[in-house]
């Protein structure tokens, strides 16, 4: 394993097969520069090397990500300027995103307080995002004359159907964590004295299932949002195929012949 690289923006822990992601910048709120997004590239870029089999991604402080940090830059800055935006979002935001997509072992993303602009986009990336009752969730931009991006507007149509999804997008209102759960737009909210020790018993019990598996669903989901029935049951062949080669696969199998609790070891 090569050494962990190290950050100004976030932390990242890796205990056992649990890997923590903590944007860290609590003063702003986790406001997320350029920057961050490029730290956390190159975090996950490291990550399938160090042994995790799960990413928890959360927020230090009262805030998950309060979104793009505009303070500083001379009339709402740089990041609000087309030609800027624009530099930002192909540079560092947008292959940032495309990195936590292909990442080969389930993210959960732990919102434990405000999720807004580009942090909104992040926490909805997660394949459970699992949120104190505190929390919100909020598509900002329209309220400053920007549009969604960090791939909103390709993830809120799928996962709340386009009526939610332009509500949040054109009316720039807060959603709280319990109207979430009740959209489908994330997986749980739980009570805050609740959301470590369940986002714990979560991560644990994902870091205890076939990884390898698990990798193969995030990319055969994403694939299938994206082609024809039939290009998806070819698919699934073919990576039922790697999954059926698997030690966790041969372990399933015995497992259950013997009537035991498979032991699997993410290979």
């Amino acid at each position: 394993m090569s050494t962990q690289p190290s950050f100004e923006t976030i932390r990242l822990a890796v205990d056992g097969a649990v890997a923590t992601l903590t944007l860290n910048r609590p003063e702003r709120l986790n406001a997320a520069p350029p920057q961050m997004f490029g730290e956390i590239r190159t975090a996950l870029q490291w990550l399938p090397g160090s042994g995790a089999r799960v990413l928890v991604i959360t927020g230090e402080g009262r805030a998950f990500c309060s979104g793009a940090d505009l303070q500083g830059r001379a009339l709402a800055g740089n990041l609000t300027r087309g030609a800027g935006a624009f530099k930002a979002l192909t540079e560092q935001y947008g292959p940032t995103m495309l990195a936590l997509a292909e990442l080969p072992m389930p993210v959960i993303c732990a919102v434990n307080g405000v999720a807004a602009g580009i942090g909104a986009s992040l926490a909805l990336a997660g394949d459970f995002v699992v949120a104190a009752k505190a929390a919100y969730f909020l598509e900002a931009f329209v309220n400053i004359g920007l549009v969604p991006d960090g791939g909103a507007t390709w993830m809120l149509p799928r996962l709340v159907g386009k009526a939610r999804a332009m509500q949040m997008m054109m009316l720039g209102e807060r959603i709280p964590a319990e109207q979430a759960e009740s959209w489908g737009l994330i997986y749980k909210a739980v009570d805050d004295a609740e959301f470590q020790g369940q986002v714990a018993a979560l991560a644990q019990r994902l870091a205890n299932a076939p990884t390898l598996a698990l990798g193969l669903i995030r990319k055969g989901v994403a694939r299938s949002l994206q082609q024809t029935y039939a290009e998806t049951l070819q698919m699934e062949a073919a990576h039922q195929h790697v999954a059926g080669d698997s030690a966790d696969a041969a372990e399933g199998g015995a497992a259950f012949l013997e009537k035991r609790k498979p032991v699997f070891k993410g290979e």
